[in-house]
């Protein structure tokens, strides 16, 4: 079956925009021309934010394997919200890191 006369004009008219893009013109870019800069953290507040998430962990297990005696027995059932936000402080700090 023969092509239409509107789809041979449409494709005529892509090569034709693709000839004059603004890009076809400009200046090849490499990585190598970026700044260099080095933002990333030091190494004490990434030791702390797993140290944090790690602590948080240990508290709650302890608490499970201790049945409520340990880590704090005064706290009772709140040693899982005293191991959760020690955690949660470990990974609020991840969204710092770089």
């Amino acid at each position: 079956m023969p092509e239409s006369k509107h789809r041979k004009n449409r494709s005529n008219r892509a090569a034709a925009e693709a000839s004059s893009s603004p890009l076809r013109d400009a200046e090849p870019f490499d990585f190598k021309d970026l700044d260099g800069e080095d933002d990333s953290l030091p190494t004490w507040y990434k030791v702390t934010m797993f140290g944090l998430m790690l602590l948080g962990l240990l508290w709650i297990i302890l608490w499970y394997i201790s049945n409520g005696a340990l880590p704090v027995n005064a706290a009772g059932s709140w040693n899982i919200a005293i191991g959760f936000g020690v955690a949660m402080v470990g990974f609020f700090m991840t969204m710092r890191w770089k």
